[in-house]
């Protein structure tokens, strides 16, 4: 899980406490590795288990290993797309975007 506050609030703690079962691992902040990570599980969500009907736990299972099967015949790295001033430069129109909305409707 990452270090995002909301997921150290006095209601989360109690939750944890209540479901011993549950244990957070926080990443550190600088695992930009994890975000790949993130990306692979929400595309196995997205071409796989979304598009499913699963009827039970088994064929959920059976799913997700067929996805894995098929992946891992021709596994392809994930590769930025982007220089990092491109990425900087569509962060900072999204910035000047948002502060220029109107938010009275809010």
């Amino acid at each position: 899980m990452d270090n995002y506050g909301t997921h150290k609030t006095p209601a989360i703690e109690r939750w944890l406490a209540r479901n011993p079962r549950f244990y957070v691992h926080f990443t550190p902040t600088s695992a930009s590795w994890l975000n790949q990570v993130e990306r692979w599980f929400d595309m196995l969500t997205e071409r796989q288990i979304r598009r499913g009907t699963h009827r039970s736990t088994v064929e959920l299972e059976n799913a997700i290993r067929s996805y894995l099967a098929l992946n891992n015949r021709d596994p392809k790295p994930f590769v930025l797309t982007q220089t990092a001033d491109q990425i900087l430069e569509s962060i900072k129109r999204f910035v000047c975007e948002l502060l220029t909305q109107d938010t009275s409707a809010f």
